[in-house]
């Protein structure tokens, strides 16, 4: 892949949510964990020249508490958040169909959604060229707080499976 056309996609399960009695699960905030646990991912993606220029995130509470966080540490280098009410309780197909209406002006995209959607899309994008470990990693585990990187040259509009390569997978955490 040449540099200059390369895409980036990010995609993030939300930090870590608690569950009060009573409370619509789209309602649901984060756990003291997950207020300690969501700042580092911003703090890796900057660390890896990695920061969004635009941010998808689902309508969810736990998700906007999450992204909020992720914004803080990227500073003057975050863009606006999108809400994406489509993204809560969404498919990985789903999730895909949103990510296939973002403008190409966009490089580094980054999503911040649920589990099982957020999984399942970072396996069905990943190409067969992709870092055998970080793949592994996703495909087996995916925690709060998780990041997958998958990069492509084909525009956000052509994804549609196996075309882009997973690169990283981490998981970033407060010790």
């Amino acid at each position: 892949m040449s540099a200059h056309h390369i895409k980036r996609l990010v995609i993030m399960r939300h930090a870590k949510a608690d569950w009060p009695g009573g409370v619509a699960d789209h309602d649901r905030p984060l756990e003291e964990r997950g207020h300690r646990d969501a700042p580092f991912a911003g703090r890796w993606l900057l660390k890896h020249g990695l920061a969004p220029d635009f941010i998808l995130c689902s309508s969810a509470l736990r998700t906007r508490q999450t992204c909020t966080w992720v914004c803080y540490e990227l500073g003057d280098k975050a863009p606006t958040p999108k809400l994406e009410g489509g993204l809560y309780g969404a498919s990985g197909l789903r999730m895909l169909s949103v990510v296939n209406q973002v403008p190409d002006t966009v490089t580094t995209l980054m999503l911040i959604s649920h589990m099982p959607g957020v999984q399942d899309l970072a396996m069905h994008l990943a190409s067969r060229d992709s870092n055998h470990d970080a793949y592994m990693d996703a495909a087996t585990r995916y925690p709060t707080s998780a990041l997958t990187i998958l990069e492509t040259e084909k525009p956000w509009a052509e994804l549609d499976g196996q075309d882009a390569r997973l690169t990283k997978f981490k998981v970033p955490r407060a010790s």
